[in-house]
């Protein structure tokens, strides 16, 4: 769920349940739970909702408390797409 939220944080909780294939029901539950516990926002933008993941909070498991949320998100996430000026320099120097 975080991760779905961390890739795309302005998709809709329809779209994450059926990317994460269970019920959307089920999938308002854990983002409330995930609220709750403070590793998740909900900022309301227009008529939609917007989540950010706050990635300093620790892992839930007794076992990997040491860990914050972030570095598994940095896994599973990409970072921001390069500039397309930095592209292009990598473009030219690649030539």
């Amino acid at each position: 769920m975080l991760v779905a939220l961390a890739r795309d944080p302005d998709t809709r909780l329809r779209d994450v349940a059926v990317l994460v294939g269970i019920t959307e029901r089920s999938v308002q539950s854990i983002v409330a739970d995930l609220e709750a516990a403070d590793y998740l926002q909900r900022v309301r933008v227009g008529r939609r909702n917007r989540y950010q993941v706050d990635p300093s909070g620790p892992l839930r498991h007794p076992a990997e408390r040491d860990h914050a949320v972030g570095e598994l998100l940095g896994v599973f996430t990409t970072g921001p797409a390069p500039s397309s000026e930095a592209s292009d320099e990598a473009s030219a120097a690649h030539r």
